[in-house]
């Protein structure tokens, strides 16, 4: 079979660009690597290192391959990428509105946790027949659901000689799960262990914090369950979840590799049968608004030897028009050590091993955010950095040929990614959740590379305000309480996400 890419500009042009964007150059001045060509070797006195590679002008022209795409009578849309080079093949099944954002408020973890248990036990099947069949196999099956995600997903993969029988194994998990009580027993216990270990971890701790922050009331404020919810969830409790949210009609099946869209199609119409169409309809996830006032959190972690921050608000969902202009924004600030961030807190400063800054954009509008661990002795410097990038990135114009080099990295990243097919159908399967044309993906690298330094002040205008910033550390309140209160009233809370007052520690009634 043909390639299916189409790319005028060829990808091997473009690694050039992410060499350049990174940093990287390769000089070679050893006389040994001249012999053979007549050359003289230069001397290494003569050798001036530019920190440059050549690159390309063009942009990028891209024309992605689309995929097979069909419905199935039970409302399944399914979509498939066919990949002959290895013997292999993968399917994703994308259960949009059983996500943990839907959730009921006193119930974190259902999602999750329903997901886990459907390899636990079917009708037909105990846990350990189901792990003997999969290794029999030599096939892989796995769910799951993320906090703050709108779809819980199950991924199969395998030979493609004998699909037929492990994808019966993942429809078997999918449509007939049964949720045994000793099963679900065993979970229970992993997920606390595994609670427990996570309130030793300060970027748990921070993410936590910042994502009530920066959410509120919304449902993506929770990043993960309690104690509490784990013991509450009963196994009819997520029978009756994957009854009325694992549903045909709001799925996505994404296959990719070593297999023929149009015979296989009328088999998975087939193997499908069983899995009855309802009449849910996933419901709108709302949007959160930006926070309207700063405010500062502390989480107080006795004798930790650093301080980890993070900082940011509420800004864009995935649709809105100024997310190219966001991902080439976040380029500049903070997403590589090409960034900002990196350059001037980790090797000019030399006050952590790396800062970054990251854009979360969903079916609602998500954060940005500027973090990093940084030693405690330099908790203020940090500070003053973080804020200073940030401010800088709104107030003064980027300059050309930095703007230059960001969008060179994110195209170039783009265009390396299309060598991986489940990549490619993760933008086919991205490219329907959202209701993007045809060729949205094709445009992408123009979209990019259309963005000028009045469009990043613009958009960092719009959502990067020191006034209304949330900032969240995590360390010891007794050495940077005092350097936190430099930039307004602190609240403290212990690591199990209580104030300090109230768990006996430390801390100014004021602060609350």
């Amino acid at each position: 079979m043909k390639d299916k890419y189409t790319l005028t500009c060829a990808v091997r042009a473009a690694l050039p660009i992410a060499i350049a964007a990174c940093g990287f150059i390769s000089v070679f001045a050893q006389s040994s690597m001249a012999q053979g060509s007549g050359d003289k070797a230069v001397p290494q006195s003569q050798v001036e290192m530019k920190n440059r590679a050549p690159v390309s002008k063009e942009v990028l022209k891209v024309n992605l391959p689309k995929p097979y795409e069909a419905k199935l009578s039970n409302g399944v849309t399914v979509l498939i990428l066919e990949n002959h080079r290895l013997p292999t093949a993968t399917v994703q099944f994308s259960v949009n509105g059983a996500g943990a954002i839907y959730e009921p408020a006193d119930m974190p973890g259902l999602a999750s946790m329903a997901a886990q248990m459907l390899s636990q036990g079917t009708a037909s099947r105990s846990s350990k027949q189901i792990a003997e069949d999969t290794d029999k196999l030599g096939a892989s099956v796995s769910a799951g659901a993320l906090f703050g995600s709108a779809a819980s997903q199950m991924t199969a993969s395998g030979l493609s000689d004998n699909l037929d029988q492990w994808f019966s194994l993942a429809v078997d998990e999918l449509v007939h799960a049964n949720f045994p009580n000793d099963e679900l027993a065993k979970l229970k216990v992993r997920m606390k262990t595994t609670l427990k270990a996570q309130r030793t971890q300060p970027t748990f701790l921070a993410t936590e914090r910042f994502n009530r922050a920066v959410y509120g009331s919304f449902p993506a404020a929770i990043i993960s369950p309690t104690d509490e919810s784990i013991d509450k969830i009963t196994a009819e409790d997520l029978a009756r979840w994957h009854r009325e949210r694992w549903v045909p009609q709001t799925t996505i099946l994404a296959i990719t590799g070593d297999v023929d869209a149009k015979t296989l199609t009328p088999k998975l119409e087939k193997w499908l049968a069983d899995w009855k169409k309802t009449d849910y309809a996933e419901p709108s996830a709302g949007s959160p608004a930006p926070a309207s006032a700063k405010r500062i959190y502390l989480i107080d972690r006795p004798n930790s030897v650093q301080t980890t921050i993070y900082m940011g608000n509420i800004a864009l969902d995935r649709r809105d028009p100024d997310y190219p202009v966001m991902i080439v924004l976040n380029q500049v600030l903070g997403a590589g050590p090409q960034s900002r961030l990196f350059i001037n807190l980790r090797e000019n400063k030399g006050y952590t091993y790396g800062a970054y800054s990251v854009l979360t954009a969903l079916k609602y509008a998500g954060p940005w955010r500027a973090y990093g661990d940084f030693r405690t002795d330099v908790t203020d410097g940090s500070m003053t950095e973080l804020l200073k990038e940030v401010n800088r990135i709104s107030s003064e114009p980027v300059a050309v040929n930095e703007l230059d080099d960001a969008k060179r990295a994110v195209v170039s990243s783009f265009a390396l990614s299309l060598e991986n097919p489940s990549q490619v159908v993760g933008y086919a399967i991205t490219r329907k959740i959202y209701g993007f044309s045809d060729d949205y993906w094709d445009r992408y690298p123009e979209k990019i590379m259309a963005v000028t330094p009045a469009d990043i002040q613009r958009v960092a205008k719009k959502y990067f305000n020191a006034e209304t910033v949330q900032i969240v550390a995590v360390g010891d309140a007794s050495k940077i309480k005092s350097v936190m209160e430099k930039y307004g009233p602190v609240e403290v809370y212990d690591s199990t996400g209580k104030p300090a007052m109230a768990a006996g520690a430390p801390s100014n009634p004021e602060s609350h």
